[in-house]
């Protein structure tokens, strides 16, 4: 069976928005490589639909200065949870329709494969973690104070909480630390 594994930058307040903001000074060699590891370790990419419409943007544009890595997020087969998206126009794209999302991932899970790859923190990884269907979570703990975030962002949400236990950690020389939790049974 394949995991799901989460990949999300935080900040350390909290802030989980526009990482782009705010991490590329912090993206240096040894957190590419980890990226990239990750990345090629997986065989699929699921997302919601504002990580696919910021990603099917900028991800087209961006194989000639990341290379290969570029050519595998374009190439990856995407799988986006949505209920508007009609013409996906970015690689080979299939939406999920919410309601069958549980069944859906369920069944990506358990096809033959690498893993699959979910970027960022909001309402599909909500739906994951509740389901039992989160493997596990990476987050890319960065050494700076973003100011207050959205009162969306799912890591603040009031009547949303799990529990982790800690598998895995990576420090980088730019103080990043990548903390690797899987869920614990409740």
């Amino acid at each position: 069976m394949r995991k799901i594994i989460n990949s999300t930058y935080v900040s350390l307040d909290g802030v989980i928005e526009n990482p782009q903001n705010w991490t590329s000074a912090y993206f240096q060699d040894e957190a590419a490589a980890y990226a990239r590891e990750l990345l090629f370790s997986c065989g699929a990419l699921l997302m919601g639909r504002k990580t696919f419409d910021g990603f099917s943007q900028a991800w087209p544009a961006m194989e000639e200065a990341t290379g290969d890595f570029g050519v595998r997020m374009n190439t990856l087969p995407h799988y986006v949870v949505s209920d508007s998206l009609r013409k996906p126009g970015w690689g080979d794209t299939t939406a999920i329709p919410r309601a069958a999302a549980v069944s859906e991932i369920t069944k990506l899970k358990e096809q033959d494969g690498q893993d699959i790859l979910q970027y960022g923190f909001g309402p599909v990884a909500r739906t994951l973690v509740e389901n039992g269907l989160l493997d596990e979570l990476r987050l890319w703990i960065h050494p700076v104070l973003v100011g207050p975030g959205s009162t969306d962002e799912l890591l603040n949400a009031a009547d949303f909480s799990a529990t982790f236990e800690l598998s895995d950690t990576k420090v980088f020389k730019t103080g990043v630390i990548v903390a690797t939790y899987v869920p614990t049974a409740q």
